[in-house]
């Protein structure tokens, strides 16, 4: 619609320059109207490929913003799907909201449930100091132990999941908070390429 709307934009200022006294009515000159009516048309021309090509051009633009902003949620509300875009380390950054507080998650399929670090649990209003850490995990740092929790609310790119289970690592077991299949299996689907990941609610 943007695209039409530009292209009927040019269409209208083109007709009324090459009218007899349009360059007149604006201050402009018999010479300077001649020289601005190339330029509609060529703008009227790249109004009308954009138009053409916008579904492509979308996909460019998301890739874009998703280099300018990693972890930041492409969403595509009318399908209920969600885009996030490759790091520059081949990760999945995800922004996400656990319990109302911002928490920068890793999608992790090999993750069995999300795992917060102790940080970010108590970001999200977690008592840790009252955490029973006695789940054995394997993280990048070696092995470590985590405690089970239930998060009340969580949610990503707009996809909301409520009780949630969840670990929270013990202090330095961890580097990155999770997001492992406890939310992951609630979707519909997800897919991944090599440089997006999408997921379907």
């Amino acid at each position: 619609m943007l695209f039409i709307g530009v292209a009927i934009a040019i269409a209208v200022g083109l007709a009324l320059l090459i009218s007899a006294d349009a360059g007149s009515l604006v201050g402009l000159t018999q010479t300077q109207t001649a020289q601005m009516v190339p330029l509609l048309v060529i703008l009227f021309g790249l109004a009308l490929v954009g138009y053409a090509y916008r579904d492509d051009l979308s996909g460019v633009a998301a890739r874009v913003f998703g280099e300018l902003l990693p972890g930041q949620a492409i969403i595509d509300r009318s399908g209920g799907t969600v885009t996030f875009r490759a790091g520059r380390d081949g990760h999945f950054q995800i922004n996400a909201e656990v319990n109302g507080a911002d928490v920068r998650l890793i999608f992790d399929t090999g993750a069995s449930a999300v795992v917060l670090t102790t940080a970010d649990a108590e970001r999200a209003g977690i008592d840790t100091a009252g955490l029973r850490f006695s789940v054995p995990v394997s993280t990048a740092n070696g092995t470590g132990r985590a405690a089970l929790v239930r998060l009340d609310r969580i949610e990503v790119g707009g996809i909301v999941r409520q009780n949630v289970r969840a670990f929270v690592a013990e202090a330095h077991a961890l580097d990155t908070s999770l997001l492992g299949m406890s939310f992951l299996e609630t979707l519909t689907r997800y897919s991944v390429s090599a440089s997006s990941l999408e997921l379907v609610d």
